[in-house]
C-alpha cells in the first residue's frame, strides 16, 4: 500500500490535508491514516490494519468508523477548495454498518455527489450548511462496512 497521496487535484492539497489530519488529530497518524487519491469526485483514503487491530485479530470497528468519518470530513475540505470557499468543518453525525471482518488494510472511499454541492449554495446564502455523505470501507476486495455522516460547515 502507497501512502503517497496522488489525484489530478494539486497534490499539495492532498498532501496538506493528510498532515492537517495527522497535526491536528494525532491518532491519525498512530492509526496509519494516509490520504491515496482525489479525482475531483471521488476521495480514496487508506488505513493499516496492523495498528487498527482489535481482539480478535480483525480491525477494530471504531478505526473503520474514524476512517470513515475523516474521509467524509476530508471530502468537504477539498471540495470547499474546489469551489472557492473557506469553512470550518464539523462532523456532527455518523453511523456504520459493518458487513465483514477486516483481515487487510482497509481503503475508504467517498464520492461527492449533487446534492452535497447544492449545499454550497446554501453556504454562501446563509453561512452555514450540512452535508450528508457516504462512504464504503473497503478490505481485500470486499465491502466491510458502509458508514453514513453528517457534517456541518460553518462559513469563515
Amino acid at each position: 500500500m502507497s501512502g503517497t497521496p496522488t489525484g489530478s487535484r494539486a497534490d499539495s492539497s492532498l498532501h496538506e490535508l493528510e498532515a492537517r489530519w495527522h497535526a491536528e488529530i494525532p491518532i491519525s497518524e498512530t492509526m496509519g491514516i494516509r490520504v491515496h487519491h482525489f479525482d475531483g469526485k471521488a476521495l480514496d483514503v487508506i488505513a493499516a490494519l496492523t495498528p487498527n487491530l482489535n481482539i480478535h485479530g480483525t480491525a477494530f470497528a471504531g478505526s473503520l468508523f474514524s476512517v470513515a468519518a475523516l474521509c467524509g470530513w476530508g471530502q468537504v475540505h477539498l471540495q470547499l477548495g474546489r469551489a472557492g470557499l473557506n469553512g470550518s468543518i464539523v462532523f456532527v453525525e455518523g453511523s456504520i454498518r459493518c458487513l465483514a471482518p477486516v483481515r487487510a488494510d482497509m481503503a475508504a472511499r467517498c464520492v461527492w455527489h449533487d446534492g452535497a454541492d447544492q449545499q454550497f449554495a446554501v453556504l454562501r446564502q446563509s453561512g452555514r450548511a450540512r452535508i450528508h455523505l457516504d462512504v464504503q470501507v473497503a478490505s481485500g476486495g470486499t465491502i466491510a462496512a458502509n458508514f453514513s455522516g453528517e457534517y456541518a460547515v460553518k462559513a469563515l
